[in-house]
């Protein structure tokens, strides 16, 4: 059995034709992977930025519902928690400063209203990187202490 030249040459050119068939595949499957890798990029930072949100308004929340407890037990000077006033008040100080400690220009504030005795009105302001401003705001009714 002897072999031809011409099917020695169909042969060697079908084996170079595979090889760069493999080589195309393995570049699609390549290109699919680094799809998914940026996909699961974008997906990550998406819930980094929702869990660090979340925290955010959890923190504004426990901030308001702390200074609201703080006028309950200082009922009797409930009219320096107002905004205009609460830079003289040693609790209403420290208040703000946590504010602007725990929230990212952090911004609190309370407003007594004039035509409802003992309703209150907290605010707090935030506003995080590449966010949007952001307010979580919280009306009760504190009743003055007169022991």
């Amino acid at each position: 059995m002897t072999r031809h030249p011409i099917s020695n040459a169909a042969t060697a050119a079908n084996a170079t034709a595979s090889r760069g068939f493999v080589l195309l595949e393995a570049l699609i499957a390549l290109l699919i992977f680094a799809l998914a890798v940026l996909g699961l990029v974008g997906l990550q930072a998406s819930m980094t930025r929702a869990t660090s949100g979340a925290k955010y308004r959890a923190d504004a929340a426990y901030l308001a519902s702390d200074l609201v407890g703080t006028m309950w037990t200082d009922s009797r000077n409930l009219a320096l928690y107002d905004a205009g006033r609460c830079a003289g008040h040693p609790p209403c100080q420290r208040w703000m400063a946590r504010v602007s400690e725990r929230l990212p220009t952090g911004i609190g504030s309370a407003e007594i209203s004039q035509t409802a005795p003992g309703q209150v009105t907290v605010k707090v302001t935030w506003k995080a990187p590449s966010d949007e401003l952001r307010q979580f705001r919280t009306t009760t009714a504190i009743t003055p202490n007169t022991d």
